[in-house]
């Protein structure tokens, strides 16, 4: 699949997934112990707000602190869809180098990673609000393949949990992959 369309799909899902959280949802608990929703939301949000400046070929030292803390404001689902668009239209950019915290990468690498990020975050989403997680076969099947030769390096990093055993189910493996359970339901 080309990488922007698997980024701008995965950008895509998430934001309808987030212009569905009623005013309630907000505070619950998603599989991330350390965020609600908000926080699920805003993490993302500010992914994509920092893929314009970074397919312009800013570095991070230029945008410096401008993307820190609420990026949602009084209206999380506008904050959301406003950021898809720009992170959207951001993608088409051609730039042979993006500037990350850890070095220079290629940027058919960079929405690679987003795309992933989008689509295990839009789970998270899903399962915390009570809406049916898209795991589209195709984006599964895509980041799988590629998160595959990273996994180990994620996790060294501690950026994933501990993978889970037991799951075969394509989706479901993704997702014990990036060590989420894929059973995962909020507390009742």
């Amino acid at each position: 699949m080309d990488v922007v369309e698997l980024h701008n799909r995965t950008v895509a899902n998430f934001a309808e997934l987030a212009s569905g959280v009623t005013a309630g949802q907000w505070s619950a608990p998603t599989p991330c112990s350390d965020w609600d929703v908000r926080a699920l939301v805003n993490h993302v949000v500010g992914e994509e707000r920092w893929t314009r400046p970074l397919m312009e070929g800013r570095t991070i030292a230029e945008v410096g602190n401008t993307l820190d803390g609420d990026l949602l404001g009084d209206d999380p689902a506008g904050a959301a869809s406003a950021a898809a668009e720009e992170a959207r239209t951001a993608a088409t950019r051609s730039i042979d180098k993006v500037h990350l915290s850890y070095g220079d990468e290629d940027p058919d690498e960079y929405l690679r990673q987003l795309a992933a990020d989008h689509l295990v975050h839009g789970w998270d989403l899903a399962v915390a609000t009570g809406a049916a997680p898209r795991m589209d076969a195709d984006l599964v099947d895509d980041v799988a393949t590629w998160f595959a030769k990273r996994e180990e390096l994620y996790r060294s990093a501690g950026m994933i949990g501990e993978h889970l055993d037991g799951f075969t189910e394509p989706a479901d493996a993704l997702l014990a992959a990036f060590g989420r359970n894929p059973r995962w339901s909020p507390a009742p």
